[in-house]
């Protein structure tokens, strides 16, 4: 019995051991391009190539960030992609939640919640690329080009779909006696979502909004033919405007880009109590 005990133990301490070592593996990968760009920032464009590579800087300078933020106006771009992401996770959270509500709640004639649901995501189905020229026509016509409104409907046209069928998993993972008690004490249905379902659904409503956010916060192929002035692109625009023709301003890249991760990280933070049960909760459903 013994030996079969310190077999068992050696089994899982080695297993713990191996799981430990793949997290370890997995943080590094994640983490190395991170701290790459980021010592990238900090170096001397003769430094960012230099063989052996500096893996820390030995000359620690400022000047990409005086460049990127000072002589440039990434910080405009940064304005803009803040304003865009903030207000298409708002409206998208915000629209997504009510109709991925309805979809788990309410009672449709037949098949039309599996129908209208499949069709919500099927929306997520096309590829970005095919809507580029209706919407620019689109945006055109209304003389809505160079604008935050038009990166922001557009932004919202996508992110929509995503928001309603996540909220609806979520929704649907909830008790609904819990509403129902609410109503049998006198509450309507809408104070039953707003003060029962609403409150519970914290996790799925973080999770679904950084999603969002990152998703807005990141994207470049909309803002690309949407935005073509200065005082309209965002922050992706800005950064790969850096590669030119004659050169490639790697520095001004890296500082730029690292401090392009910092609003969403501390957003994360933010939520981070939510964010990991909202991760779990409602994932494994239809």
């Amino acid at each position: 019995m013994a030996t079969i005990r310190t077999r068992n133990r050696s089994r899982e301490m080695l297993l713990r051991f191996a799981a430990y070592l793949t997290i370890l593996v997995a943080l590094i990968l994640t983490l190395f391009p991170v701290y790459w760009i980021a010592a990238n920032s900090f170096k001397f464009d003769i430094d960012i190539f230099a063989v052996p590579p500096e893996w820390l800087p030995r000359n620690p300078t400022l000047k990409h960030y005086d460049e990127a933020f000072v002589q440039r106006p990434f910080l405009r771009y940064a304005l803009n992609s803040f304003l865009v992401a903030i207000g298409t996770t708002a409206i998208s959270v915000t629209f997504g939640t009510m109709a991925g509500y309805a979809l788990a709640r309410f009672r449709y004639p037949w098949q039309w919640r599996k129908q209208i649901s499949f069709w919500i995501l099927s929306t997520r189905m096309m590829p970005p690329i095919v809507s580029i020229i209706p919407l620019y026509l689109f945006f055109n016509y209304f003389d809505m080009l160079n604008t935050k409104s038009a990166l922001i409907i557009a932004y919202t046209a996508f992110n929509l779909p995503f928001a309603t069928w996540m909220m609806k998993s979520y929704f649907q993972d909830l008790p609904v006696e819990l509403e129902e008690a609410a109503i049998v004490d006198g509450d309507t249905r809408w104070g039953a979502f707003l003060h029962v379902a609403l409150p519970l659904a914290r996790p799925g409503l973080a999770a679904t909004a950084i999603f969002c956010l990152i998703i807005s916060w990141n994207e470049f192929l909309l803002s690309l033919i949407v935005t073509l002035t200065e005082q309209s692109q965002t922050l992706p625009i800005g950064i790969a405007g850096r590669v030119t023709q004659y050169a490639t301003y790697w520095g001004e890249i890296s500082a730029a880009g690292f401090m392009a991760c910092v609003p969403i990280v501390i957003f994360a933070f933010i939520v981070q109590k939510h964010l990991v049960r909202g991760l779990s909760l409602g994932a494994v459903k239809g």
